[in-house]
């Protein structure tokens, strides 16, 4: 099964009563190993967990911290982008080269590197500056 695929398996399980947008991301770390996360919303909305985050969250539950390659997958008939959140998690955790595949549901696909997606990303050796 290859990430995209991943991605799309996960995002069945999304829990989205609100918003019926589900979404569903995999990502590959270091080591090889796939990861999975879907969104999960509540009432309190904005307190919702995004598929990306549940993904990274799962690759540093097992104990790793480097990823490097992501596939994200929405109920959408183009793809989208993961949010504004979600991208300076992936930057933090995604080697210099790391590749992004966002896909839709309609079968598109748009594929760039995660710096490319987020090219002003907070960077842990600025903030100590401060």
């Amino acid at each position: 099964m290859d990430l995209t695929e991943a991605a799309a398996a996960v995002r069945q399980n999304a829990y989205a009563p609100y918003s019926n947008f589900k979404v569903g991301a995999a990502v590959k770390s270091r080591s090889g190993k796939v990861y999975r996360g879907c969104n999960v919303e509540n009432t309190a909305y904005p307190e919702g967990t995004c598929a990306e985050a549940g993904a990274i969250a799962a690759m540093v539950a097992a104990g790793e911290s480097s990823l490097t390659e992501v596939a994200v997958i929405a109920d959408s008939p183009e793809p989208v982008t993961p949010c504004g959140g979600c991208r300076q998690k992936l930057f933090e955790f995604a080697t210099s080269d790391a590749k992004i595949t966002m896909a839709s549901v309609s079968g598109k696909i748009v594929t760039m590197n995660v710096s490319d997606l987020l090219p002003g990303a907070f960077v842990k050796s600025q903030m100590e500056k401060h």
